[in-house]
């Protein structure tokens, strides 16, 4: 019996021991950073964002961000194109959440390492170059956002991106639910010479890249998208695309099987593209 009681307690203990921890930020942590860095952070466990000003940061660990009610993400790391990001999710952050913040910055949630099994939800976004942009990854889960103004920078002005350049597979993300609304506001000195886009799901062969070898089983349900440009001479606006960057019609898609429905575009003057026009066939 005594060996029993011990086992049991040692049982007990260890469940104790892996139970996700939860993380105040401020509080126990000055920034996010500083939260994800922390040894004592652990896969699983939660980091809860109160109301105010705060900095992004890359994202190494598969932890949920949430945030309470007025938590504003306003700075954080710089891309390479000098515009401020919000989250970069990089190794070792496949399977993070992402939750009940705003977004007031340039680039607010990029994939940059081929993450899969990221969520997104409830989160708002403000004046972004680009929203959600997940590059190379599978199984996201973006669902009940809002997305209110789009801008561009010579590019950019992009709601919510499922994409590859590198000659992948995505498959697998569910795009559902989302508010996508307002005004494209074009920068100034845009060169133009293409479009903003409220959803898109894109293969970039561009500059020599390698493109997808297929964007497939991918999801776009329920969304309601309405946005105006504010100089459409110079780059218009499309609530939804499906582009294949080389635009050769005589090509096998690498972009079919998709599933596109339910969604409310009315009021977006531009409401498909499609790049080539044989996407339509190969897509639900």
């Amino acid at each position: 019996m005594k060996s029993l009681l011990s086992m049991c307690a040692i049982l007990l203990a260890f469940c104790a021991a892996s139970q996700a921890a939860t993380w105040n930020v401020p509080g126990d942590y000055a920034t996010i950073q500083a939260a994800i860095n922390s040894v004592n952070v652990m896969p699983g466990d939660t980091i809860f964002v109160a109301a105010g000003n705060h900095a992004g940061a890359f994202v190494t660990k598969s932890v949920e961000i949430r945030g309470d009610d007025g938590a504003v993400i306003d700075s954080g790391p710089a891309h390479g194109s000098g515009m401020i990001m919000g989250f970069r999710l990089m190794a070792g952050s496949g399977g993070a959440t992402i939750s009940h913040l705003i977004f007031m910055v340039d680039l607010a949630i990029m994939n940059g390492a081929a993450v899969d099994d990221v969520t997104v939800e409830n989160c708002t976004f403000l004046d972004t170059v680009q929203a959600i942009s997940n590059w190379r990854g599978n199984r996201w889960l973006i669902s009940h956002n809002e997305i209110m103004d789009l801008r561009t920078r010579n590019g950019g002005g992009i709601g919510i991106l499922i994409g590859d350049f590198s000659g992948g597979t995505v498959s697998g993300n569910v795009v559902s639910h989302n508010k996508i609304s307002g005004t494209l506001h074009v920068l100034p000195s845009d060169g133009g010479g293409y479009g903003g886009s409220g959803i898109v799901l894109y293969a970039d062969f561009r500059w020599g890249a390698l493109g997808a070898e297929a964007i497939t089983n991918n999801s776009v349900t329920k969304n309601n998208v309405s946005l105006v440009s504010d100089t459409p001479g110079v780059v218009d606006v499309w609530a939804f695309e499906l582009t294949d960057t080389r635009d050769d019609g005589s090509l096998d898609p690498v972009i079919f099987n998709n599933a596109i429905g339910f969604n409310d575009f009315r009021n977006t003057t531009n409401q498909i593209a499609l790049t080539p026009m044989n996407l339509g066939e190969a897509n639900d």
